[in-house]
């Protein structure tokens, strides 16, 4: 199979779950003219997000590009599971429209909460706490599985397991802010997948 038909679903899928995510975060940041502080997750904690979204994000530039600069880290997958990260992908993409459209203006750059916040606990939020990071985190991987590379696939596993380090303090936050609403929330959803039982 030509390399090409991967790069163009590669592409149509990235570009659409960034413009999702800009879109819905722009409306955001307009509708509540509220700047959220960066500082609530730490130093640290954002300068890990910062240097791991740059080399995640180049990452899958530097592929639809030039397939060849990302040689080093070929796999060499076969092309079924090569189109299973399509499908997957795909998913993730209508994934990502489903959680943004559901948290509507409450998404944030940090794990801290807008003034004028609501607790979301409709859409994909009634049965995860969660989704962005799920999602976000199998988009990447299924684009490292697509592009058959296994550096791009490691940053959605990396960022899954940052993403869970933080999940801790945005759900104290959210505690903070909304109490036992919260508390009963938790017991009935799950924190990156659906509760099945």
């Amino acid at each position: 199979m030509n390399e090409n038909i991967f790069r163009i679903f590669a592409a149509l899928m990235l570009f659409t779950g960034v413009g999702i995510s800009s879109y819905f975060r722009h409306k955001a940041d307009k509708e509540t003219s509220e700047s959220v502080s960066r500082k609530v997750d730490g130093s640290a904690m954002m300068t890990a997000i910062k240097f791991g979204g740059l080399i995640l994000w180049l990452s899958p530039l530097v592929y639809l590009i030039n397939p060849a600069w990302m040689d080093w880290s070929k796999i060499g997958l076969p092309e079924s599971i090569r189109w299973l990260g399509v499908g997957t992908g795909i998913l993730c993409t209508f994934g990502i429209y489903w959680l943004f459209s559901s948290i509507g203006r409450g998404i944030t750059p940090t794990s801290a909460t807008r003034k004028e916040h609501r607790l979301v606990t409709h859409g994909i939020y009634k049965y995860i706490r969660h989704p962005l990071y799920t999602i976000g985190s199998s988009f990447i991987l299924s684009f490292g599985v697509m592009a058959d590379n296994w550096f791009i696939a490691m940053f959605g596993i990396l960022a899954f397991i940052l993403m869970a380090i933080r999940a801790p303090k945005e759900e104290a936050n959210l505690i903070e802010k909304f109490g036992d609403e919260y508390r009963e929330y938790m017991k009935r959803t799950g924190k990156f997948l659906p509760r099945l039982f």
